[in-house]
């Protein structure tokens, strides 16, 4: 899956300043893949490779785009959004 992840992204996993793997409280997983020269989330999530565009926040860094909001808090809480889901936390693994 990883091969496939980034390799779809045309750029070597080398270069990723954070790359990583969550598991949601409702079954979800996803691995995000964020780059020192890139401002957008590259996330892997039900098999498909898709990138979302930072937005403005206060509480830390937060990336949506195609239905999805991800959510990074300055307290250590992420948080994902999948079209009209609700909310759901996700922990690394």
């Amino acid at each position: 899956m990883a091969a496939f992840f980034w390799g779809s992204l045309a750029t070597s996993a080398a270069s990723a300043q954070t790359f990583q793997s969550y598991r949601c409280g409702d079954g979800t997983q996803f691995v995000v893949g964020l780059f020192q020269y890139d401002s957008r989330a590259h996330l892997q999530l039900d098999g498909k490779a898709m990138t979302l565009a930072r937005r403005l926040s206060l509480s830390g860094p937060r990336y949506s785009g195609s239905g999805v909001t991800l959510k990074m808090s300055k307290a250590g809480v992420t948080t994902l959004k999948l079209g009209r889901r609700p909310v759901t936390t996700c922990e690394l693994t």
